[in-house]
Order: structure tokens, then C-alpha cells, then sequence
């Protein structure tokens, strides 16, 4: 008796595990911008940049802040002073 209850136990599908559907995530953003810092861009706007901050020659002769590797398009971004 006791091995056929053992058998019909073992035949019987176990339910399987499902983990809960998980909530939007807002914050993906911020996994997009580790390792960065935000700037104030000459235009008037904040950017987020990963690489470091550059002295670049202007073609006037000056030197001009610009910030590298910046979310967007853009490689350099110079910065507000």
C-alpha cells in the first residue's frame, strides 16, 4: 500500500515555480547613467556625460571646456564656464 501511494505521489506534475510579474521599472534610467556626472552645457542645458572633462583649442586661439562621452549624439559637449 505504502509503495503504490510512493508511485502516485511521484507521478503527479509538480506545480512549477513562477516568479511574480514584476512592476514597470521607472528607474531604468538611472542604470543607464552609472558611472557618469551631469554638467551645464554652454546651451543652457544639463547633460550627462561619462568620460572626462577636456581642455580643447578653439579656433580663435582660446581654450574651451568640453565634456566627452555625453548621452545623445553629441561625442563633446562644451560646457558653461
Amino acid at each position: 500500500m505504502k509503495a503504490l501511494t510512493l508511485a502516485l505521489l511521484l507521478c503527479l506534475p509538480l506545480p512549477k515555480l513562477t516568479p511574480p510579474p514584476r512592476a514597470p521599472n521607472d528607474h531604468i534610467s538611472q542604470v543607464t547613467r552609472k558611472g557618469g556626472r551631469w554638467y551645464f552645457a554652454a546651451t543652457g542645458h544639463a547633460v550627462y556625460c561619462y568620460g572626462p572633462v577636456l581642455l580643447v583649442g578653439e579656433r580663435r586661439g582660446g581654450l574651451r571646456r568640453v565634456a566627452t562621452f555625453c548621452q545623445g549624439d553629441k561625442p563633446m559637449v562644451p560646457l558653461r564656464d
